[in-house]
């Protein structure tokens, strides 16, 4: 994935459980027995202060930390095909040695690949991560959709990276890998997946002031070399309080599924500890006597929806595939879609990716 660029526009000891029971919750930490849900206190230290990340700098590469031990917990991960050819390789990889250097949580320094949600041993560790398109069929087969209900409904997490996709980026699953929309909307096919395997639920967004958001890192990574170009917007509308487009769908009051816009594309690090890729900014802008001139504008592309974080709709424009070039947003402001790319503007981006990271899985760990 080297030098390619995405425009963001992210052995171990099995626990046992007994049937019928939620997962095994003691873990090892640092040689200490203690159970996740006193995680956040005991092992992190004050909430939403952590080691500051180093933008753009490269860290030597290293093997997987002496510390970790054997019975250590493991992140599943489900890939369909092969898995060598999955989409960013290094992305879990990389994202859970961060949390082993940062947290004082202790995870298995690489995940377990499995191929389907028939694979018992969904049952057996807490997190089940998917790229939303490492996985081409969302059809589950009867014995899929039992083993998931049973692993969600015993305590199990199961994060959809790259399932919330804007409707302008659903006509080519990759569209989704190298964009990314806040679109408050589960991609269909999660959507009517999980109303089958609960009738009675739905995903909820959650908020802007939801605990993920402060589960270790708070806010925004410091922005003080952003350009002045997408500064402003970047702080204040894009990424507001370190926040993101999340869509929840909770069981007994905890989020079981987390659906989320393209996350992996800021983890992954090369094997000389550099980021795998650049990653660029989309930004909406205005200008004096822009909206007279969108409104009245001939365009031959097309037109699309995307649902905001109020249930409101803005209308996209797009001349390019995947390529937003001006919106009408719910109060009838026009803007422009301009895009930028820079070394601090990538180097920040892949810092805001991953502190969202490692607050996805601290939170699922220890709540």
């Amino acid at each position: 994935m080297t030098g390619k660029t995405i425009e963001k526009n992210e052995s171990a000891t099995s626990r046992s459980r007994a049937p019928g029971r939620g997962f095994c919750r003691n873990v090892r930490v640092r040689g200490r027995a203690t159970v996740w849900t006193a995680l956040l206190a005991t092992l992190l230290g004050a909430p939403g202060i952590a080691a500051q990340v180093n933008a753009g700098e490269p860290r030597p590469a290293s093997s997987p930390p002496a510390a970790v031990s054997a019975d250590a917990m493991r992140v599943i991960q489900l890939v369909e095909g092969n898995p060598l050819q999955r989409n960013f390789p290094a992305a879990l990889t990389s994202l859970i040695q961060e949390i082993n250097d940062t947290t004082t949580l202790e995870l298995h320094p690489d995940p377990l690949i499995i191929s389907s949600f028939e694979d018992e041993r969904i049952f057996r560790h807490p997190i089940v991560y998917v790229n939303f398109g490492d996985k081409s069929d969302w059809n589950l087969n009867p014995d899929e959709k039992r083993n998931l209900k049973q692993f969600l409904d015993r305590g199990g997490f199961l994060y959809i990276d790259a399932g919330i996709n804007a409707e302008f980026l659903r006509g080519d699953v990759s569209h989704g890998q190298h964009h990314s929309f806040a679109d408050w909307q589960v991609s269909p096919v999660i959507e009517a997946l999980f109303r089958e395997i609960y009738p009675d639920k739905a995903f909820r967004r959650l908020s802007r002031s939801h605990r993920m958001f402060r589960s270790f890192y708070s806010g925004l990574p410091p922005a003080d070399e952003l350009p002045d170009t997408v500064h402003d917007y970047v702080v204040e509308e894009k990424w507001p309080q370190g926040t993101y487009s999340f869509m929840g769908l909770h069981v007994d009051d905890r989020i079981a599924v987390l659906a989320s816009p393209i996350v992996a594309m800021g983890w992954g690090r090369t094997e000389r500890g550099t980021w795998a890729n650049t990653i660029s900014f989309r930004v909406r802008q205005s200008s004096e006597g822009l909206e007279e001139q969108l409104r009245e504008a001939a365009y031959g592309g097309e037109r699309f929806e995307a649902v905001r974080e109020d249930g409101r709709k803005d209308v996209i424009y797009s001349q390019e595939p995947a390529t937003p070039s001006w919106v009408r947003e719910p109060d009838g402001t026009w803007r422009i879609f301009r895009y930028y790319h820079s070394r601090e503007i990538s180097d920040y981006a892949h810092v805001f990716y991953t502190q969202l990271g490692v607050n996805i899985f601290v939170h699922a760990l220890t709540n």
